[in-house]
């Protein structure tokens, strides 16, 4: 089996091979969401506690990319992923299955631990990519990413409408099984850049932040914007099924479809990075986010303004997703995949803030409050971009 080598390319069928199982993977975090008014039937419980459904998957997925990401300095690859995989059937079966608002709330904690597999991904194109494609290939993983939540929230949409919730996480099982399966076939072997023990692997992940200020800089941007991003995704099921507009999960399936920008932005925004600067970036993307929610509040009761909100809001995120993360991965080459935890922690925590602020938003104040912290979660960011990100970098 070929083996890759730092700086050494590619090919091109492992990079879009990657892009597909990524998008596959990350997919089960979102398969929930047009689902939740469903699921809340169906599991007897409250809008908040359904809602907590996509927390703790979320919360997972920040788990796993602090404990398990890392490894891939350490542990094979191939070894890492089969496992995350293997698990992740059990989760989406045992969720199908069950009953109980606990055990769905267990199972979806440790689906989301082993759906990480696209961020280790990510660091591959980065770490063994010419460099003069580093950027390019990473849209390219990132594009198949953000394609797979886009596309799980509209699969889950239809069949959820179609044949139940139940029915999209079975199907969610049977897809990791063939994902594992093309994994073990054609993924290459890579070598690992750290000796030493699990507890000095994750020591080293404080030393790295500690050192390299850009780096918090860099997370905390992309973890603020993505909070604002789930914030208008959190609560849209339960927003449609009221007046004015009386919709199912299958409205909420279509709405993800537009934000298909978002993962057409990553897959061209990559080759500008070099060109124009991450800072540039950061300012598009506050803009971007502003407006989308000045959008969702002047709009709320019209197709016409939530597609356009959905718009701004994830082409926004991803410009500062894909600018802030090439730039940390960047400056510890030798440790991408510690790097890249650092990021996504931050991310994902970033998003699972968002996605639980929006929900107790809703529990008071409706739509109205979604909007207020969608923009509280955007204008946050803005100070980190526009008044201390210079003399961050200049320290770092």
């Amino acid at each position: 089996m070929k083996e890759l080598i730092p700086n050494g390319g590619i090919p091109r069928g492992t990079l879009f091979a990657m892009a597909v199982m990524g998008g596959l993977t990350v997919a089960n975090l979102y398969y929930n969401q047009p689902l939740l008014e469903d699921m809340r039937q169906s599991l007897g419980a409250t809008e908040l506690q359904a809602n907590l459904i996509t927390f703790i998957t979320q919360l997972g997925y920040a788990s796993g990319l602090v404990l398990i990401v890392p490894l891939a300095d350490k542990v094979s690859r191939r070894k890492i992923i089969s496992v995350n995989m293997s698990v992740a059937v059990v989760c989406c079966l045992a969720i199908a299955l069950t009953k109980h608002l606990w055990v769905t709330w267990l199972a979806s904690l440790v689906l989301g631990c082993n759906s990480v597999v696209p961020q280790m991904f990510v660091p591959v194109a980065s770490h063994f990519s010419k460099p003069e494609n580093k950027s390019r290939n990473m849209g390219i993983v990132l594009t198949g990413l953000l394609s797979g939540v886009l596309g799980a929230r509209v699969l889950s949409g239809y069949v959820g409408d179609w044949a139940g919730w139940r029915t999209m996480f079975a199907i969610a099982a049977v897809i990791m099984m063939a994902c594992l399966i093309c994994m073990l076939r054609t993924l290459p072997v890579m070598p690992n850049s750290f000796e030493g023990s699990y507890g000095k692997l994750m020591r080293s992940i404080g030393s790295i932040y500690r050192r390299y200020p850009a780096i918090r800089i860099y997370a905390l941007r992309g973890g603020l914007s993505f909070g604002s991003m789930m914030a208008i995704w959190s609560c849209m099921a339960f927003h449609l099924a009221g007046a004015p507009f009386h919709a199912g999960s299958d409205a909420v399936g279509m709405l993800g479809l537009c934000g298909l920008a978002g993962a057409a932005a990553a897959s061209g925004i990559g080759k500008y990075i070099p060109r124009l600067g991450i800072e540039r970036f950061c300012r598009i993307g506050s803009v971007l986010q502003f407006s989308a929610w000045a959008v969702a509040y002047l709009f709320s009761d019209s197709y016409v303004g939530l597609v356009a909100a959905i718009m701004l809001v994830d082409v926004g995120a991803q410009c500062y997703q894909l600018s802030n993360q090439s730039g940390c991965l960047a400056l510890v080459p030798e440790a991408t995949n510690r790097s890249n935890t650092i990021f996504m922690s931050h991310l994902f925590a970033g998003g699972s803030l968002g996605t639980l602020c929006a929900g107790v938003a809703w529990n008071y104040g409706g739509w109205n409050a979604i909007c207020l912290t969608g923009f509280l979660f955007a204008f946050a960011v803005a100070p980190v971009s526009f008044l201390f990100s210079r003399t961050q970098m200049k320290n770092g």
